[in-house]
């Protein structure tokens, strides 16, 4: 442990310091609270959550998210005030934590959150960018964007040079060489253009520190005002600083592979820390995720490295405070404009575009800026959770006449498609889709919902009603989980219980026959039900003979749709002299236009266990008389055999690697298919099926090989 500390998380510390400190101290101006508020904030938000807080990772500290919130507190309430309500609000998150309701903050919606960021960058870099060209910012972003055309008429250039230093260095330093990238780019901006402000005819405004940290520190006032405000101050300082802290050990978790946050007692850490900061003058905090993301590129590989960063933070604050007081403010100014700009980011407002959310993400975001950063959000809150209400109380409901696309005669034909949640709500379009039916076309409705309450069960029962007394036919089938038979007797409710059971063939066959045969109905049949009109030709492309053992499903072996396959099915797949498999075969060579004839054998067969064993008797013993050339064939050491046995197969497995190999040869002699395969319009295929891997084999004269090896799905088919 020891030597990981001095190994990894020494100079990972070192590294976050130097993030860590003009950050802190921008933050804090751009708040408008002392600056040496901003230190007290990284030094106790380093030490105080890495001790206690639940993330290994996370560093914490001032952060641009509350910059705004921050800088309305100190304008209502005064500093010693503000620094009572971060007090209070480190208290609330820890009674947050103690209940264990962290995770719930996860569950505000992360479009808000993003737009909320957005808005908070957006506000800070039209309040900076006045200080950028020499004035000072207004109190709010409306008028931050009326002086602004004045502001660039009469610019000072001498803030203008030293802050667009810093911008530029900030945004080329991504592409430094990786040996100079290693300097944090903050750092190497603001030591640049603190230089550059000293060359003669540069004079700027430089930051001013009144007091020393040790001298900073004391007890805050309590605020003078209504209790609504500062409980809603209060309340505001804890949930934003909550949010942004867990998101931010969410994405911090994703960083790395060690152990994972846990939230509530991270959430304690950060309420411990905020009441230790407020009492001491310090700015709110929460997890940064700049720091976080520089800290684990840095190497680091627990909490140590947090903590010494706040230990760098203090000994600096301590000793080498003067160094501050020569940073000049456009530099800061220049810093805070591209935290700011990064704050928006087009990956965000993409991925706001392409799930619908763009709406949410312009009105939050405007709203923050605009009016401010409570309202916003619970803006942005009340139209996420209305957008999100109306995609789930929403319908599909879509009426299509086939009876062109089937060419059948008699009446019309048409096709309903209710999907989705079916309520009252739903009624005018479903009312409006029904009544365009004609009234003597048959009609096929799936209803394919999750949820169906009884005024839109009794709207869909009327109609079903009166079109079937006009004579029509009606067929419905439910795929969804609400089921029609439920509306009436309880109230409606998703879930997975709603299955009706066909009482007909209840009495009459097995139970899970008959519930299998209700899925069907009321699930597949509605999937399969285009691939199974009689419009559609019967035309396979493939006559497989598989054996007649029930773990064989041809279809799903071979991802075909109905009318794809020609089944043919006997104990041991054995060509034989069976009649069935001789008129199947005529069938499909004369009759049908099939391309392919495959033989597929299987592990663990009955048949060719008693084959090898002369172990049947009766009818069955003299079906696998039909084998009697493919155990010769493996009793003579067939090549096919000796690959089977390369491939792991035993005993009677590989007398069914044999035995298919046997029957694609005689399938291949036989006169119908001679004829076919000399003209090259039909190929023949051997397969092997392993029950106990599911892995389907390649079967030639002298080898077994596995399909997925080819690269390439097994080609059942060849061009006409």
């Amino acid at each position: 442990m020891q030597n990981n500390i001095v190994r990894y998380d020494l100079p990972a510390s070192l590294v976050v310091f130097l993030v860590a400190l003009p950050l802190s101290i921008g933050i804090a101006v751009a708040s408008g609270a002392p600056v040496v508020a901003g230190l007290i904030a990284a030094i106790v938000g380093g030490i105080v959550c890495a001790v206690v807080g639940g993330s290994p990772l996370q560093v914490s500290g001032p952060a641009a998210g509350l910059t705004v919130v921050v800088a309305e507190l100190v304008a209502q309430f005064g500093w010693k005030a503000t620094c009572a309500i971060t007090a209070a609000a480190g208290v609330l998150q820890i009674l947050l934590g103690l209940s264990r309701v962290a995770r719930a903050a996860l569950a505000i919606a992360p479009i808000v959150v993003h737009a909320m960021l957005a808005g908070i960058g957006i506000t800070i870099a039209l309040q900076q960018v006045h200080v950028l060209l020499g004035g000072g910012p207004r109190s709010n972003a409306w008028q931050n964007l009326a002086s602004l055309p004045a502001q660039l008429a009469a610019p000072q250039w001498a803030t203008v040079l030293v802050g667009g230093l810093v911008i530029a260095i900030m945004l080329s330093w991504r592409f430094a060489p990786p040996a100079i990238r290693a300097v944090p780019g903050p750092l190497v901006a603001i030591t640049i253009a603190t230089a550059v402000s000293y060359l003669p005819g540069l004079g700027t405004e430089r930051i001013t520190i009144d007091e020393s940290v040790v001298e900073a520190i004391g007890l805050p006032e309590m605020p003078q005002g209504s209790w609504t405000s500062i409980a809603l101050a209060v309340l505001t300082v804890a949930l934003i600083a909550s949010v942004e802290s867990l998101l931010s050990a969410t994405a911090v978790d994703k960083m790395h592979t060690g152990p994972r946050t846990d939230f509530n007692r991270e959430l304690v850490g950060q309420g411990t820390a905020n009441a230790s900061s407020g009492l001491l003058g310090g700015l709110p905090v929460t997890g940064v995720i700049v720091r976080s993301t520089a800290n684990v590129g840095a190497g680091a590989k627990s909490r140590a490295s947090a903590a010494l960063h706040g230990v760098w933070l203090l000994v600096f604050s301590v000793l080498l405070v003067d160094i501050v007081e020569m940073i000049p403010m456009a530099a800061l100014a220049g810093l805070l404009i591209v935290i700011g700009v990064q704050l928006v980011k087009l990956a965000h407002i993409d991925l706001a575009r392409r799930t619908g959310e763009l709406v949410i993400y312009g009105v939050t975001l405007g709203c923050v800026v605009f009016l401010n950063l409570l309202e916003g959000v619970l803006i942005g809150l009340v139209l996420a959770i209305a957008f999100a209400a109306w995609r789930i109380v929403r319908v599909s409901i879509l009426a299509e006449d086939l009876t062109s696309r089937l060419g059948t005669g008699g009446p019309p034909r048409w096709h309903v498609a209710i999907t989705g949640s079916c309520s009252f709500l739903a009624l005018p379009r479903l009312n409006a889709a029904l009544s365009d039916i004609p009234h003597d076309a048959e009609v096929f409705i799936d209803l394919n919902v999750d949820y169906l309450d009884h005024a839109a069960l009794d709207a869909l029962q009327e109609w079903i009603t009166q079109h079937r007394d006009r004579g029509a036919e009606v067929t419905v089938t439910e795929t969804g989980t609400a089921r029609m038979e439920f509306a009436h007797s309880r109230p409606p409710r998703r879930d997975t219980e709603g299955r009706r059971v066909i009482d007909a063939l209840r009495l009459i066959w097995p139970a899970q026959l008959a519930s299998g045969v209700n899925r069907y109905s009321n699930g597949l049949a509605p999937l399969v039900r285009a691939g199974m009109t009689t419009g559609t030709a019967h035309d396979p492309h493939t006559m497989l003979l598989t054996c007649a053992d029930a773990r064989i499903l041809p279809n799903l072996i071979t991802d075909s749709a109905p009318g794809e396959l020609l089944n043919v099915r006997n104990v041991g797949n054995l060509v034989g002299a069976d009649l069935s498999v001789e008129s199947a075969l005529s069938y499909a060579l004369n009759r049908l236009t099939v391309r392919s004839i495959g033989i597929c054998g299987h592990s663990g067969c009955d048949a060719m266990h008693d084959l090898m064993h002369d172990s049947a008797d009766g009818s069955m013993g003299r079906w696998l008389d039909h084998g009697a050339d493919s155990l010769a064939a493996f009793r003579a050491y067939h090549p096919v055999a000796a690959a089977a046995a390369d491939a792991g197969f035993t005993g009677a497995d590989q007398l069914s690697v044999v035995n298919v190999a046997v029957q694609v040869d005689a399938v291949r002699r036989h006169p119908q298919v001679a004829a076919r395969l000399a003209d090259g319009s039909v190929n023949i295929v051997g397969l092997f099926l392993d029950l106990a891997t599911a892995r389907l084999y390649l079967v030639d004269s002298d080898s077994i090989t596995e399909t997925d090896q080819h690269g390439a799905p097994v080609t059942l088919t060849t061009p006409k």
